[in-house]
């Protein structure tokens, strides 16, 4: 035990030592944050108010911008305070409570993207059976199956990182506790338990994988078999915004796991960890907005009124 210091807290460091540019970054992530809140909520708040949308590809697209909105809610704001407080530590129960939370909605939301491209995968291969199989219990049993299996892989890592002291320094080179970070000062024990779950994990990420682009293939593969080109393209125009978003979560998990932090400026710390952590749920909105003709005319509906 010689080896270990005892940390309760870590030292997040800033990307800039100037007072104003601290300011400046706060003001850009408050707009970064704002404009995501704003997009998922109109996405939610229209889907829930047009009855037109009151369908199970609707359904798991609300859920999806509810887990958008608290995922990008774990860190954004905690560090828009610290900054504008200018505070740099972020204490043990903290750093814990962030990496559990980010997790547990960035697994939900595999979990849940899993179920949408299955939904979509019925709905296109196998029309005439689509409300026979997806059911309202159904999608109501796949969002609760996605928070389940979201829990235990975050209560799995969580558990595993926080179970032993850490040890070596406490600075953190990021705006929120990130994961490879707090790994870098854990015990050996630790990291390699982590390492085998996050081995296993990327095997089971692999997996289903395979099956979405076999899944999709099939997609594809019907909607050219489609005689009409109006058919064909509206089709293409209900699977492609999440076929778009699931390359671009599986893009920012990738950066995420595969990225060495060791030789990364604090600049490039900043830009990869924003890839993972921001660009996904302010995407999603705009996706959805640009490509889904009916969410597009219920959000006018409802702005209108």
């Amino acid at each position: 035990m010689n080896n270990f210091s005892i940390i309760t807290e870590f030292l997040l460091i800033e990307f800039s030592n100037m007072r104003e540019l601290q300011v400046l970054h706060a003001v850009l992530f408050l707009l970064i944050y704002l404009a995501t809140l704003l997009g998922n909520l109109l996405t939610i708040a229209a889907i829930i108010t047009d009855s037109h949308l009151h369908s199970p590809m609707y359904f798991f697209l609300s859920n999806l911008s509810f887990l958008d909105i608290c995922t990008i809610s774990v860190t954004l704001p905690k560090f828009i305070v610290n900054s504008l407080a200018g505070i740099q530590f972020l204490s043990l129960l903290d750093c814990a409570a962030q990496i559990f939370f980010f997790l547990f909605f960035v697994a939900t939301e595999f979990a849940l993207l899993m179920a949408m491209s299955y939904d979509r995968f019925v709905a296109i291969c196998h029309p005439l059976h689509y409300g026979i199989i997806m059911t309202p219990a159904r999608c109501l049993w796949a969002a609760a199956g996605s928070c389940l299996s979201g829990l235990v892989y975050s209560a799995l890592h969580t558990g595993n990182m926080f179970r032993l002291p850490f040890r070596g320094s406490n600075v953190i080179h990021q705006f929120f506790c990130d994961i490879p970070h707090i790994l870098k000062v854990s015990a050996s024990d630790v990291f390699h338990t982590e390492f085998v779950l996050i081995v296993a994990s990327s095997c089971v990420l692999l997996c289903c994988f395979a099956f979405l682009m076999a899944s999709y293939a099939r997609i594809f593969s019907s909607i050219l078999k489609i005689p009409s080109e109006e058919g064909r393209y509206k089709a293409i125009s209900t699977c492609s915004p999440q076929l778009i978003i699931l390359m671009l979560f599986l893009i920012s998990v990738i950066t995420a796991v595969l990225r060495d932090t060791s030789d990364s400026s604090p600049i490039q710390n900043l830009l990869i960890a924003m890839a993972y952590t921001i660009l996904p749920p302010l995407m999603n909105p705009i996706i959805y907005s640009l490509r889904n003709q009916k969410v597009t005319v219920a959000m006018g509906h409802m702005t209108a009124k």
